[in-house]
């Protein structure tokens, strides 16, 4: 059973098991939507969290997407693992796609944990080009051999939000450690006994049967699992992250970057959207590609940043320092209350203004 909403021309439906689908309530709109939006919430939350962003999305482009709101890891069940909420998201995935013949395109926008579910998931749903499909293009030079897809879709915008790319283990990954490497040594050590299988993911505790950690297994093609192909499949990959103030997930991890490469940043880049403060492409690099002095002294973090920079980046800088919520930067900048986090909504204007539709 579902309990349907209309308001100011956007439709929601929240079904009995969790799950929160937002589209234009004009039927010539809804019908031509063909891009799925997948939204993925963070550790211990819930769909609700992503309904501003939804409801904007839809509001800004009602006849293009169909955004879902990701049930599958709902609260603590985001503490079984980043592997089996990946699992889960994909399954999900494949029963939207099921019951929306008409979806055409398919984009993620995942905040916090919700960003490594995510990335786990396409690595699952990731097909490769059909080698007939192949063969046709390599006889027609004029065409760009096609690329693979997410299950069957085109692949456009994979957006994470504060999202701990390299874990959460190392120096200021987790700020509220305050950077004390004896605290964060002890924090890797008790982490699974709050966080469980996830917290010995995030911390790199994982190193069962002789395999690496699953977050460096993570940033290349393993086994069924195609996790670098399926991001590199997309049309952009975004990463925004919190300069400072985000209490939960470091600056670092979340915008994948050396110490060396963190840019120095000004107050605000544009007036629509006073709380972005650097913007910059940044472009696949070799593995070899590395910064000329750099001290290296994690060689596990070093590898998962080569990993994941062998593709193109945009990267989005957020700072709420002047804002009187910068204490729940961490919630602000997905806008995860509307009452309590309007202040990050030019963020989530940002997200939708540069998405390709």
């Amino acid at each position: 059973m579902e309990k349907k909403q209309e308001e100011n021309g956007v439709c929601s439906a929240e079904s009995i098991d969790g799950s929160l689908d937002v589209w234009s309530c004009q039927n010539s709109d809804s019908s031509s939507a063909d891009h799925l939006v997948v939204m993925v919430h963070g550790i211990l939350g819930s769909t609700d969290d992503w309904k501003f962003g939804a409801d904007q999305f839809v509001k800004k482009l009602p006849d293009k997407v169909f955004v879902h709101c990701s049930e599958k890891n709902v609260s603590a069940l985001t503490l079984d693992g980043v592997d089996v909420m990946g699992e889960r998201l994909a399954t999900e995935v494949l029963d939207i796609i099921q019951k929306k013949p008409n979806i055409r395109k398919i984009s993620f926008v995942a905040h916090s944990l919700g960003g490594l579910a995510a990335r786990y998931a396409i690595g699952k749903l990731y097909k490769p080009a059909n080698l007939e499909d192949l063969n046709d293009s390599l006889a027609d030079t004029s065409e760009k051999p096609p690329k693979g897809t997410i299950c069957g879709l085109e692949a456009v915008n994979f957006i994470t939000v504060a999202t701990p790319h390299l874990g959460s283990m190392g120096n200021k990954q987790v700020p509220f450690l305050f950077g004390f490497s004896s605290i964060e040594k002890v924090a890797g050590l008790i982490i699974h006994w709050i966080f469980k299988r996830t917290g010995r993911h995030l911390f790199l505790k994982d190193e069962d049967e002789g395999k690496p950690p699953l977050l460096r297994r993570m940033v290349e093609d393993s086994g069924d699992c195609h996790f670098i192909s399926a991001l590199r499949v997309f049309q952009r990959r975004v990463a925004y992250s919190n300069v400072g103030h985000d209490h939960v997930v470091g600056w670092k991890t979340a915008s994948i970057r050396r110490d060396s490469e963190l840019p120095k940043w000004e107050d605000s880049l544009n007036e629509k959207y006073p709380h972005i403060v650097y913007e910059e492409l940044c472009k696949a690099c070799d593995a070899e590609d590395i910064p000329e002095g750099e001290n290296h002294s994690d060689d596990i973090e070093e590898e998962m940043i080569k990993g994941l920079s062998s593709v193109s980046w945009e990267k989005v800088d957020v700072s709420f320092h002047s804002s009187r919520q910068r204490f729940a930067a961490h919630s602000v900048i997905q806008v995860k209350n509307e009452d309590m986090h309007i202040e990050g909504a030019d963020v989530i204007e940002h997200i939708i203004d540069h998405f390709h539709a």
